[in-house]
């Protein structure tokens, strides 16, 4: 997803932008890749799948595929059900969580971990996922439904995790809306740039015809052109998907309240730097995170009796 310009990020972006890179030092830690190796998962993908839907329990390949969205159910076919023949989603949430607390120590220090900021953060993201409605949002409910481990730079990873789950059903919800086909919704985020397609077309391992009938669909419907590049009614299309995810993914926090979720902001944009200077995340990633920091939350009106 394009995050745009920064100052003129909506609030639930801002907020993603701040609690996403904490979560997702998981993709990148080779604490994670060890943990996973050591069940038996054969590869990063297999380890991947299975980290991410352990929540679910031992959901089939169809269920992964349909939840994720983003990735074609041969590629998800080929680790699962497989990585439930080698181990079970229990072991791999303990693997996680043991995984993230060597790769957070590693990466923010020890006594960082252990701060009163990190504790801080942790309390307030738990209770903004805690006030979450989960009713359509698998991932997120699943993760909601899982207990927060007590060491506080843990708590504050899975509740990061379950907020970003429960914002990214949200996205795939708006993508279902717009008629925006998994293939279609990594061409439509990487926009004209050919660097950021070959990112996109790599990292899900899209092939290339499967990228050619997305890029057909989006020409017949008119969000691209005849050179492939994104229309003015492809910008406007895209945009509303993600004002959509965002408008989707603000409730948990005007649960939590304006002057709560600034403190969030506050807290976690110190982190979110400390992982990009850390190198714990490639400045350049398919996610969309940027090193740059959240602005003041504005405009959002306190929910009745906060």
């Amino acid at each position: 997803m394009d995050p745009g310009i920064l100052g003129g990020m909506t609030l639930a972006r801002q907020l993603w932008q701040a609690y996403e890179p904490y979560h997702a030092i998981v993709y990148w830690a080779p604490e994670a890749r060890s943990a996973t190796d050591a069940l038996g998962c054969s590869g990063y993908w297999m380890g991947y799948f299975g980290m991410r839907a352990a929540p679910l329990g031992p959901a089939p390949a169809a269920v992964v595929a349909a939840t994720f969205y983003g990735f074609d159910p041969a590629m998800v076919a080929r680790g699962v059900p497989e990585v439930w023949r080698r181990t079970s989603p229990e072991a791999m949430l303990a693997a996680r969580l043991e995984a993230m607390d060597a790769a957070l120590r590693r990466v923010l220090g020890a006594a960082r971990c252990a701060s009163p900021e990190v504790a801080r953060a942790a309390q307030l993201c738990a209770q903004a996922a805690a006030g979450a409605e989960y009713a359509g949002r698998p991932l997120g409910a699943a993760n909601a439904a899982l207990t927060l481990p007590d060491p506080p730079h843990l708590a504050l990873w899975q509740a990061t995790t379950t907020l970003r789950e429960h914002r990214g059903d949200g996205h795939v919800a708006a993508l279902v809306h717009a008629g925006i086909s998994p293939v279609q919704s990594h061409i439509t985020a990487a926009g004209s740039s050919a660097e950021a397609a070959a990112q996109y077309a790599t990292y899900r391992h899209v092939s290339a015809d499967e990228w050619t009938e997305g890029v057909d669909g989006l020409r017949s419907r008119g969000w691209l052109d005849a050179r492939g590049e994104v229309t003015p009614a492809g910008r406007a299309g895209r945009a509303a998907i993600e004002a959509a995810t965002d408008d989707l993914a603000e409730q948990p926090w005007r649960a939590l309240g304006p002057t709560r979720t600034q403190e969030v902001l506050d807290l976690l944009a110190p982190l979110a730097r400390t992982v990009f200077e850390a190198g714990a995340i490639p400045l350049r990633n398919p996610i969309g995170v940027t090193p740059a920091g959240p602005v003041a939350a504005q405009g959002l009106a306190p929910p009745e009796g906060v």
